[in-house]
């Protein structure tokens, strides 16, 4: 009988994909969870992760005319109660500010001493806040549109957390904008989820699909709400990006008017769209394996890693001399925009655990260099998305090594489109639909499921009967899905969508 394979991370993510990415996490050193309850630390590996990511998305929401700005933490319970539908769906979430100073009490402990007139909330997202400030600069059809971006944290109680995935706190980033048309408005919705798409694809090599929400999915008090979703390897859905059309909805509650070209009074078109550290979790699930971390090459903290062979005292000098004029070398080159990442690793510890712990951080080439490269003046190079591995000559390696960070890029994206791909299937029975998202061994509930598209009438009955039942929900209806082939398959009335279903994160 075969010895089964040992991997760096255990469980894998056949036996227990849950536990898995909590391992890889923590194998790669990228956060951890801290003493307030449901929320993360994020080490530096981590947060070299989210300032790539950041980096990215800040040219491209520049490119599109967006600048940045910031609004305060705090907001007024009265500004939330403006837009019921929206306080209603964040109210079992908002953290609450209700004194403002400490005092020592007779036992000697601190406890709050001052109630505020008014509570405020810690923004678990900043419509209100912003509509107040929008309300005050806008006057005239000349003041628009307002096109800002703020880089922020926000809090959102969750009772359940999983790091990155859903923390209490999170950051992450919110467009809002302000138009003088409906049409204007729906451009700039639309505009962003496609540079979302454009991110999710050509920088975390991650295939998603755009669609709508339904309207028992969509944000609170949006007229409409697109996304991105994206399939993990456990086949659950992970809505990755919103962008929401709010209509004149936040316009009315916050009192933002405009004199339009024709001298009327009217109420601005806004819209607001957000990505958040949830990426991170997003790029862990579709690329890493039982190993630990794969990162896609345009977002990693470092890109080459040189490991110098030290075995004897007379040869660690030459072999650091080659290695530093290698680094040298390959720091002067560029990859996707940015300087290429070069670290040496001379670390006084065994070649093995060197290795792996780069392995275990998703790396995405490794470089040993020997005595017997340097006589051969060759790079023993090391692939971490396939584990490729060959001598390339040290010249040929410096001219092509941009050439081979893309082609990691690009497999990561081939091989997660097809994935997600043989992961997809149409279903047009509610009995294979039920298949489908059911274990087959309920002691034992391999990774099973996947994207079941289907025709479904838009009812909120099948929604509710789908999440009680399998906890499944409609994920989105395709903007590129094309029209219904049929009745639906839940109740048999005229089909309205071809639907993407999924459990999800």
């Amino acid at each position: 009988m075969a010895k089964e394979k040992r991997t760096a991370i255990e469980p894998t993510r056949e036996q227990d994909y849950p536990e898995w990415y909590q391992q890889v996490i923590k194998a790669a050193d990228l956060a951890e969870n801290s003493p307030v309850r449901g929320c993360m630390v994020i080490k530096p590996w981590g947060y070299s992760l989210w300032e790539n990511i950041q980096g990215a998305l800040d040219k491209m929401f520049k490119d599109t005319g967006h600048t940045n700005a910031y609004f305060p933490l705090f907001i007024p319970v009265s500004y939330l109660e403006k837009e019921a539908e929206h306080v209603e769906g964040f109210a079992k979430e908002c953290a609450v500010v209700t004194h403002s100073r400490l005092e020592l009490n007779s036992e000697g402990k601190l406890v709050p001493a001052s109630p505020l007139d008014e509570p405020l909330i810690v923004r678990p997202t900043s419509e209100t806040i912003i509509g107040e400030m929008y309300s005050r600069w806008v006057q005239s059809y000349r003041d628009l549109p307002i096109l800002i971006n703020q880089w922020a944290n926000v809090v959102r109680w969750e009772m359940r957390t999983r790091l990155f995935l859903r923390t209490a706190e999170f950051l992450w980033q919110e467009g809002h904008t302000a138009h003088a048309s409906e049409e204007e408005a729906r451009q700039e919705t639309q505009r962003m989820l496609r540079v979302y798409e454009d991110f999710a694809v050509n920088y975390m090599a991650m295939p998603v699909i755009c669609g709508r929400k339904t309207e028992g999915e969509k944000f609170p008090g949006a007229v409409d709400t697109y996304c991105i979703e994206a399939m993990m390897q456990d086949r659950k859905a992970l809505q990755a990006g919103t962008s929401h059309f709010l209509g004149q909805n936040f316009a009315r509650a916050s009192n933002i008017k405009y004199l339009s070209e024709a001298g009327k009074e009217e109420y601005a078109w806004t819209t607001s769209w957000g990505v958040s550290t949830r990426l991170i979790g997003g790029m862990i699930m579709t690329h890493s394996d039982d190993d630990g971390l794969v990162l896609p090459p345009k977002l990693a903290p470092l890109h080459i890693v040189i490991l110098p062979i030290l075995h004897k005292d007379d040869q660690k000098q030459s072999v650091m001399q080659y290695c530093q004029q290698l680094c040298s070398e390959l720091q002067g080159l560029k990859y996707a925009g940015r300087d290429l990442k070069v670290k040496i690793d001379s670390r006084d510890m065994r070649g093995g655990e060197k290795t792996w712990s780069w392995i275990k951080k998703g790396v995405p080439l490794r470089i040993e260099v020997g005595p017997r490269d340097i006589a051969s003046d060759t790079l023993f190079v090391a692939r971490r998305d396939n584990g490729q591995k060959q001598s390339i000559p040290r010249a040929e390696f410096i001219a092509k090594a941009a050439d081979i960070l893309d082609d990691i890029q690009a497999q990561l994206l081939s091989r997660a489109k097809a994935y997600r791909d043989a992961n997809t299937k149409q279903i047009d029975t509610k009995e294979d639909f039920y298949a489908f998202f059911t274990p087959k061994n309920e002691r034992k509930p391999e990774i099973h499921g996947g994207f079941a598209v289907a025709n479904y009438d838009g009812s909120a009955e099948v929604e509710d009967m789908l999440r009680k039942d399998l906890k499944v929900t409609v994920r989105c209806i395709p903007l590129d899905g094309g029209a219904p082939t049929g009745k639906c398959i839940f109740t048999g009335n005229e089909g309205k969508y071809r639907a993407v279903f999924a459990k999800s994160y």
